[in-house]
């Protein structure tokens, strides 16, 4: 699912004036921090997942399930992917 970001909120969350500085300022806290942020984002945000050409995307920034993508239009979007946690296994017996 990808969403488009408030670009403000995120700044304001990690502390940053663009995008430029968000990857190295991720780096600097701990990745489970960095996931609550985010996850905090996508469970505050009223927008539907939008479709984004992936051809316009002037920079990425990767994480675990998690990517940030800049365009040539300064809007950010978010595209996290659902972990499944469920492990069913056989028995071997």
């Amino acid at each position: 699912m990808i969403i488009q970001l408030d670009t403000t909120s995120l700044f304001n969350i990690f502390r940053v004036s663009y995008f430029d500085e968000l990857e190295s300022q991720i780096q600097l806290i701990a990745p489970s921090m960095v996931e609550y942020h985010l996850n905090d984002l996508v469970d505050s945000s009223t927008n539907e997942s939008v479709y984004i050409n992936k051809a316009n995307i002037q920079q990425t920034i990767s994480l675990d399930q998690y990517s940030l993508y800049l365009d040539y239009e300064d809007s950010i979007y978010l595209e996290f992917f659902e972990k499944d946690d469920t492990y069913n296994t056989e028995s071997l017996w």
